[in-house]
């Protein structure tokens, strides 16, 4: 029988993936998970250091998330959210509202992070359009800055291998400089962007920003002093702030939403999805404020946000949704500050071979100088010797693992990534 790497590179287009290179680089043909690890179809293991595209949040097959998926699958696995409601949607709204003090208080749903990204700008142009300034169109990113990959998204993203193909077809937004603690650039960063609202604000509608780490940039971090600094300007100069936590919410940074740590106003737009629903279930969510709220309200059907998707609101999604809230509100946070401990202890030692060692919560990063070519890709093949999955951005290796990080577990991540790095810099072959 063809193999089932054979088969998928056959008929499944990868995502993310240049196809012609899946002969060299073959998917790992994965049948099953528990906790933090997957296993083959042969029965060998990996570590899932990534949490499959960071929305594992409790591990593999955990028991709770699928009880709660499966009791709703009993009642109502579907409706449509237009002209309909029903208790897991609304719950799940109100308990993130709550976790705002309420200053977030309207959640629009919508299938995946590029999604929220699309909505959240749409929202933002649409509420100053109602309220009679349609000329504030223009958004706001930051360099380096990734919010996913449909077009606006993309018109708000400055990766280039995502969006250079696509450029022709892209709005074209400001990009402003981005802080970043390796360069100790934040003030100048926050100047930049006052010389740009000063100079536009007539005719910008919204900033979007990733709190506290650029993920796709290679974990790029910057202080909550940056992000106090942005809310004051956006509110200075009158426009939106786009809180996108697609991959930094849900405790990810040591607290629930990353923005909590500014101490500073909500944004105007908090966007979430990957770990929102601990790895079961695509859903994204947009919180907003009453006051872009109440731009839309109106007997006038043209002044409402018309905007769906088939499957918005999701009972199942929304059942998984409630059980990562209920894991929070149980204590997880404390745990992941213990967690996030024994990384940085486990970790210490590799920072005098690699340059930029650095941790927000359970994010944990760095660099390494004078990478030989496609080195990401070669360190991806050599960890899995190491029963490591793990894909390096760049030069830049990052953890971002399942909340399941006992002494055991940070000593194994440590050595494997440790002789992965030898591996690929002493060239032994994967």
């Amino acid at each position: 029988m063809t193999s089932l790497q054979d088969r998928s590179r056959a008929a499944v287009w990868h995502p993310c993936t240049q196809m012609a290179r899946l002969a060299d680089v073959p998917p790992l043909p994965i049948a099953r998970g528990a906790g933090p690890w997957l296993f083959d179809s042969d029965g060998r293991r990996y570590f899932d250091a990534n949490s499959s595209w960071w929305v594992n949040l409790f591990g593999h097959s955990d028991r709770a998330l699928h009880d709660a998926i499966k009791a709703q699958l009993d009642t109502l696995p579907h409706v449509m959210l237009a002209g309909c409601t029903h208790e897991p949607a609304v719950r799940l709204a109100e308990r993130l509202s709550a976790r705002t003090g309420g200053a977030l208080g309207h959640a629009f749903f919508g299938s995946d992070g590029a999604s929220a990204v699309e909505i959240a700008l749409k929202q933002s142009f649409h509420a100053w359009k109602n309220r009679g300034l349609p000329g504030k169109r223009e958004f706001v990113c930051l360099k380096h800055g990734y919010h996913g990959e449909t077009l606006g998204a993309l018109s708000v993203t400055d990766v280039q291998v995502f969006r250079d193909a696509y450029d022709p077809l892209l709005m074209r937004a400001h990009i402003v400089a981005s802080p970043d603690a390796r360069l100790g650039n934040e003030a100048e960063a926050l100047a930049a962007m006052r010389t740009l609202l000063a100079g536009r604000h007539a005719s910008i509608a919204c900033v979007i920003v990733e709190p506290l780490v650029q993920g796709a940039a290679g974990m790029v971090m910057h202080s909550p002093a940056y992000l106090k600094g942005l809310r004051e300007l956006t509110r200075e100069f009158g426009v939106h702030l786009i809180a996108d936590e697609i991959a930094v919410g849900c405790g990810r940074t040591g607290s629930f939403f990353a923005w909590e740590q500014t101490q500073a106003d909500w944004p105007d737009f908090m966007l979430l999805s990957k770990g929102i629903t601990g790895g079961t279930l695509p859903l994204s969510l947009v919180l907003t404020t009453d006051d872009v709220f109440a731009a839309f309200w109106s007997e006038d059907v043209t002044r409402g946000f018309l905007h769906s998707h088939s499957y918005t609101g999701n009972p199942l999604a929304c059942a998984a949704a409630n059980a990562v809230l209920d894991r929070f509100d149980a204590g997880q946070l404390d745990d992941n500050r213990a967690q996030a401990a024994r990384l940085t202890r486990a970790f210490a030692p590799l920072a005098s071979r690699v340059a930029h060692l650095r941790q927000r919560g359970m994010i944990l990063a760095f660099d390494v100088p004078d990478a030989p070519p496609r080195f990401a890709e070669r360190f991806h093949l050599a960890a899995r010797a190491h029963e490591l999955l793990i894909r390096p951005i760049g030069n830049t290796v990052y953890l971002m693992p399942p909340y399941l990080i006992d002494d055991t577990a940070a000593a194994f991540l440590a050595g494997a990534v440790t002789q992965t790095l030898d591996d690929v810099l002493n060239d032994v072959p994967a």
